[in-house]
């Protein structure tokens, strides 16, 4: 199975046309970050989408009196950053590699760009992105309980 072929059978893009997908990848690099690397910085402006080959991730918020609270870690096959996606585009969340990682890394201006040019494209890559955002959603508030309910 080719890279191309991996990365649109995950589960967000599974679900796109033909024609979908090949806009999508219009907008794909390959990319590699050593272990400890930052990928994004929380208020800084947001210009990608990441799809995790190989390799963790650990997604952090600064709290007051507290540092950065990791708050989910990601592994192969997961999204990370959608804050390309809306004004003002600037990271919500931090994000720093594990382990040496590899991604798909996808360009977010020309991803607008082409959703803006072809609405049905734009619909279907949102409602994908929405999927994968309310499951992390969920995931982080659940981390956020325990860490609250530990105190740690």
């Amino acid at each position: 199975m080719s890279a191309v072929d991996r990365f649109t059978a995950l589960p967000p893009f599974s679900r796109l046309t033909p024609s979908e997908t090949a806009l999508l990848t219009r907008a794909k690099r390959e990319v590699a970050f050593a272990a400890g690397e930052r990928l994004c910085e929380e208020g800084r402006p947001a210009d990608r989408l990441w799809v995790l080959e190989s390799g963790r991730v650990e997604v952090d918020t600064a709290v007051p009196g507290r540092g950065d609270v990791v708050v989910q870690t990601l592994g192969p096959g997961e999204l990370l950053g959608w804050s390309w996606l809306v004004p003002p585009h600037r990271w919500d969340f931090g994000a720093r590699a594990l382990t040496t990682v590899t991604a798909a890394e996808l360009d977010g201006q020309l991803l607008r760009d082409l959703a803006d040019a072809d609405p049905a494209f734009g619909y279907a890559l949102t409602r994908a992105l929405f999927e994968v955002l309310a499951h992390r959603l969920r995931g982080t508030r659940a981390r956020l309980l325990d860490l609250y309910r530990s105190g740690s």
